[in-house]
């Protein structure tokens, strides 16, 4: 029994596939599952790390850039497919999944022309291009959210976003005052030079309450150093680093998250049981933006749009809530609420039954 996942470019993307590919060897015992991506994207490390074997095709974007960029990417898709078609007859997979992004875009599409089955996972409110382009050709489309299904008609089912075990199994947020927060900082597996910024100069508008604030700041690598800097210049006691491994931990530790607003970001938070101040990146199609406007809209969190995003502004919201650890509490409550713990689970049954199978079937 075999599986092919289609994942690359990001955290966002890879680690949501690597919890339903771990689900589903845990159900079917023996099957292997094999994930494909480009090589400039984090699954060269991030997959290997988590145990899974990678295979490589050649993909480009072909959204945003220059006309160079574009045509980059029109190249891109035919050899994408080229090599997609190769890994197919390669490897004969029973059911081939993607989660969005463009490298999952030819190896799903090679896969449904062939009339092996396929899934997409939407882990967006608002669907990706890959996955909208993918949308007429795929058997079934698992969705984070209830009004994404719109977008696949009878295809489209509600899983939530699948999210790491270690993160699912983050205890509750302890009892909060108005004496200390413990910030986590983080944006995205590479980093945000804007959240950066934002933070720093908000370090001296903050200084009569620095006292009263923990932090922990993920910086991604570029800005490592000149983060560093500042914190220190203000005599700041804070954990600085450039990449956050043991994710579920900095969770665990923490009163109040800042990041953007990316679909995994928001499933972690919910699952985590951690209320927010969400900065969406303004991505094309307004992805983030929605899935903060939907967290905010359940009580989840509060968000700041990036033309919004200063270190005055900032700096208002970490003090409002600094002030309110009952808001926080309530804020908490409310990500837990729309936790789906078990949607790892329902996409890799899915895939199962899309194949033809149960998991009694295959754990017997």
């Amino acid at each position: 029994m075999r599986l092919l996942v289609a994942a690359g470019g990001t955290g966002g993307h890879l680690y949501p596939a690597i919890a339903v590919a771990e689900r589903f060897r845990d159900i079917a015992k023996g099957a292997e599952v094999i994930f494909v991506g480009a090589e400039r994207g984090l699954e060269s490390s991030i997959v290997p790390a988590a145990g899974f074997p990678l295979e490589l095709v050649r993909a480009a974007p072909l959204r945003g850039g220059s006309l160079l960029s574009k045509l980059r990417g029109v190249e891109g898709l035919f050899f994408g497919l080229f090599d997609s078609v190769r890994l197919l007859r390669r490897f004969d997979p029973q059911i081939v999944m993607g989660v969005g992004a463009y490298v999952s875009g030819t190896l799903v599409l090679a896969a449904a022309l062939k009339g092996i089955p396929t899934l997409i996972l939407e882990p967006n409110a608002e669907p990706g291009l890959a996955n909208r382009w993918l949308a007429p050709f795929v058997d079934e489309a698992a969705c984070a959210w209830e009004e994404t299904t719109r977008y696949f008609g009878k295809k489209g089912f509600v899983t939530g976003n699948p999210v790491r075990r270690e993160i699912v199994e983050v205890g509750p947020l302890g009892p909060q005052t108005s004496q200390r927060m413990r910030v986590l900082i983080f944006g995205g597996s590479q980093g945000s030079a804007a959240l950066n910024r934002a933070v720093a100069g908000s370090l001296s508008l903050l200084f009569p309450e620095l006292h009263r604030l923990d932090w922990v700041h993920q910086t991604g690598p570029r800005d490592f150093a000149s983060v560093s800097e500042t914190y220190a210049r203000h005599s700041v006691r804070a954990q600085v680093v450039s990449y956050i491994d043991k994710m579920h931990e900095a969770y665990e530790a923490a009163d109040l998250v800042i990041a953007r607003a990316g679909a995994t970001t928001c499933a972690e938070l919910a699952c985590a049981g951690r209320g927010a101040l969400l900065l969406p990146l303004p991505l094309a199609g307004g992805h983030q933006e929605r899935n903060a406007e939907m967290m905010a809209n359940a009580g989840a969190a509060r968000y700041l749009r990036e033309s919004d995003l200063t270190p005055q502004n900032l700096t208002r919201e970490i003090l409002a809530l600094l002030n309110a650890p009952e808001e926080r509490a309530r804020m908490a409550a409310s990500a837990r609420a729309l936790a789906r713990p078990d949607a790892a689970e329902n996409v890799a049954r899915r895939l199962l039954r899309l194949m033809g199978l149960s998991g009694e079937e295959v754990a017997t």
